[in-house]
């Protein structure tokens, strides 16, 4: 049973990139699915689609981005800010700069899942899921 099912999933990327595997297969959910928008929006990974398993149980494959020239993964850093035993929460004023505003951090607001950017512009603020850089 997994008791963060965020975690899993940028844990799942993060292996799959050091592994060098092309794809990873992770059970969806609408919030990882909202995520994983999100990262073909913001250039991080090539593509996604929803597809079901052998099980008939809802995935989401998605195909990794690497650099063409040194093989490098795009996504360099994935974390997990928000917990589900300690949970982090910015209004907009506060809302942080991932590497100078190089890298996203991905907020739950009341208007939805979106990147700190576009929470800034909507003029809101929420709890910070995740760091990606």
């Amino acid at each position: 049973m997994h008791t963060d099912p965020i975690a899993d999933y940028l844990t799942r990327i993060r292996n799959a990139q050091m592994a060098g595997h092309r794809v990873v297969e992770i059970p969806a959910s609408k919030l990882k699915e909202n995520i994983t928008r999100i990262l073909k929006d913001q250039g991080y990974i090539l593509n996604y689609k929803m597809i079901k398993n052998e099980q008939d149980h809802p995935v989401i494959k998605i195909a990794l981005k690497y650099d063409k020239t040194t093989g490098e993964p795009v996504i360099k850093g994935l974390k997990r800010v928000s917990k589900p035993g300690l949970r982090k929460y910015a209004d907009v004023k506060n809302l942080p700069k991932v590497i100078n505003g190089l890298g996203i951090a991905i907020v739950s607001t009341s208007k939805g899942i979106m990147t700190d950017k576009q929470a800034r512009k909507e003029n809101v603020g929420g709890e910070i899921l995740a760091y990606i850089y």
